[in-house]
């Protein structure tokens, strides 16, 4: 039995040191020897040396005077990758859609073939229309509850507003508790559609939405207020406008800018997708630096060029860019808004 015993012992030994000890160290060898970027994590750096995040994963970018990635279903968190796995019919991925277009998406053709269709979603908007039945926002929430809830859960200053709101209205809140006897004690969210009805009706035409504003002590700070225009107005109620303006002959916009990828991470974006935010982002840096818009707009686009690669050095694929070494480039040349 012994010598079995210690030839198997003899083996583990050589497997531990083998496998646990002189591969992986020969792979961090070779690694820092000849591929010590990528063996690092692929880490970019910012103007002040540190780095920023890896080259390989997206992160979100939001302010104006940057370029975006593509959307996230996992919220552009590394370790929880994954899709939104929506079918084309599934509502959740039509709003998603909407949400992103209405702020940018621009007439084809006609006498504003190039402007943007926002201001024309405002002004329909506070109309309070939709199919020729008036409350927009009531209809909105009775559509579909889950983006009704969703707002109510995205911000906690969200929750705060319906709370007071239920406390100025006891008995709408408790002809909610009425029929829904199986929840006594309602929170916001349980509120969420009978308070957008209620405010459809008291407020026609406008939508609660954050609005920057001089405090008590003088201080800017940040309310929810009715409001009739802006860019939750654009976003939201751009699929419901759509719906009511059938024969809108709108732009075309690059699938990647409104389409998540398999992993939600993908770092680049296509060379269609930033040109189509350039005027966006060279608007931005133009105001901040006080320059010429074209001037700026002609350089951020010579960037572009430069910075655009496509896969296997060009022998297929369409041009890409990776998005936070573009928005760094920026802030190097740019500096800070």
């Amino acid at each position: 039995m012994s010598p079995y015993l210690s030839k198997s012992l003899l083996l583990l030994s050589l497997a531990l040191v083998i496998c646990g000890l002189v591969y992986p160290l020969s792979l961090w060898v070779v690694g820092q020897a000849f591929f010590p970027f990528q063996a690092n994590g692929s880490l970019l750096t910012g103007p002040d040396g540190n780095p920023v995040g890896s080259r390989l994963i997206a992160q979100p970018f939001t302010r104006e005077e940057y370029f975006q990635p593509r959307p996230s279903a996992a919220l552009y968190d590394a370790s929880a990758s994954a899709s939104s796995s929506l079918a084309a019919s599934n509502y959740a991925l039509r709003e998603r859609v909407a949400r992103m277009l209405g702020p940018m998406v621009k007439y084809r053709t006609g006498p504003r073939a190039g402007q943007l269709a926002a201001p024309d979603i405002e002004r329909w908007f506070r109309q309070d229309a939709f199919q020729g039945k008036p409350h927009i926002v009531a209809q909105w929430a009775a559509l579909h509850n889950s983006p009704a809830i969703a707002w109510v859960r995205a911000d906690p200053a969200h929750e705060v507003y319906v709370e007071v709101w239920a406390k100025s209205h006891p008995a709408v809140v408790a002809r909610f508790i009425e029929d829904n006897p199986d929840i006594p004690e309602p929170k916001a969210v349980d509120l969420a559609v009978v308070f957008f009805e209620t405010f459809s009706r008291e407020n026609p035409g406008r939508f609660p939405a954050a609005v920057r504003g001089a405090g008590v002590d003088g201080r800017s700070e940040t309310r929810i207020e009715p409001v009739g225009e802006g860019p939750e107005v654009r976003s939201i109620f751009f699929d419901m406008w759509l719906q009511d303006h059938p024969g809108a002959d709108l732009e075309g916009v690059p699938g990647d800018m409104v389409t998540a990828s398999a992993s939600g991470l993908d770092p680049d974006i296509t060379l269609r997708n930033a040109e189509f935010q350039l005027d966006r982002v060279a608007a931005e840096w133009a105001a901040g630096l006080k320059r010429d818009p074209a001037a700026v707009r002609k350089e951020i686009g010579q960037l572009l060029e430069e910075k655009a690669r496509a896969p296997a050095r060009g022998l297929f694929g369409e041009k890409m860019l990776n998005v936070l070494e573009l928005n760094l480039e920026l802030r190097r040349r740019y500096g800070a808004l």
